[in-house]
């Protein structure tokens, strides 16, 4: 159900369920985060990307499973989508979602909680929880205004609006909307570009800017003042200066 690659230090994980539209089982949810908690630790990959195989991004939670589930055990199940959810909003590692096809549900909640989504031509948007008696439970609520302001968020998720890839570049979702056949080689791009630079200056970078947006600007300019002195005593800062002074690009190994 979880296909994985590892490029030297871009990993790339894709959902593999395409005959059931990548939908979130119990038992995908349970790989996607085993895979997850294993990456964070890694100190050699440094960027990894989301994808999914088929026509279909992710169609969100496994409704079929959910009518089998027994009403007491509903938001169990909910939260064992919210978990791995979680577990990819605070990766390390920035991670790019390549979104090919369909984002429903929890399946675009899941591309809400990465850093930056790579949009096909062919992709679109939705959060349809409110359509079946329910609201999006992974974090749509939460991240989708701060991505797209309130107004816009509220009408997807209040009116179910579904939007195209270009749509969501345009409003701020999406980093970009690419042709169909070249969403993965822009997504390996961006993965590269990050690789190159010195991981743990681009881990700090993305800690300040996550904790920082979530308080007011002075607690937030001490997040950063943290994240900075954290990484002072750090050989790639010697690296890259070493670097600079000799007209060289710098080699940089996390340490």
């Amino acid at each position: 159900m979880i296909e994985t690659t590892i490029n030297g230090p871009i990993a790339s994980l894709y959902l593999n369920r395409p005959e059931a539209a990548n939908a979130l089982s119990s038992t995908l949810l349970l790989e996607m985060t085993a895979i997850l908690e294993t990456w964070a630790e890694s100190r050699e990959i440094r960027a990894v990307i989301l994808g999914a195989r088929g026509k279909t991004f992710c169609a969100g939670a496994d409704l079929k499973e959910r009518l089998e589930t027994a009403e007491e055990n509903v938001w169990s199940a909910v939260e064992n989508i919210r978990h791995p959810i979680s577990i990819l909003s605070r990766m390390p590692q920035p991670v790019i979602a390549a979104v090919q096809g369909g984002a429903v549900g929890g399946g675009m909640e899941l591309t809400l909680a990465c850093d930056f989504r790579i949009a096909s031509e062919r992709a679109q948007f939705q959060l349809a929880e409110t359509g079946i008696g329910v609201i999006p439970g992974a974090g749509g609520t939460q991240r989708l205004p701060a991505l797209i302001g309130m107004q816009r968020a509220k009408e997807m998720i209040l009116a179910g609006r579904k939007i195209t890839g270009q749509e969501a570049a345009v409003w701020g979702l999406a980093l970009k909307a690419v042709p169909h056949g070249q969403l993965y080689s822009e997504a390996e791009a961006l993965a590269y570009q990050i690789s190159r630079k010195a991981p743990l200056a681009v881990r700090a970078a993305k800690y300040a800017m996550d904790h920082g947006a979530a308080v007011p600007l002075e607690q937030g300019m001490e997040v950063e003042k943290q994240a900075y002195q954290g990484i002072l005593p750090s050989e790639d800062r010697l690296e890259g200066l070493r670097a600079f002074q000799e007209k060289r690009a710098p080699e940089f190994h996390g340490r």
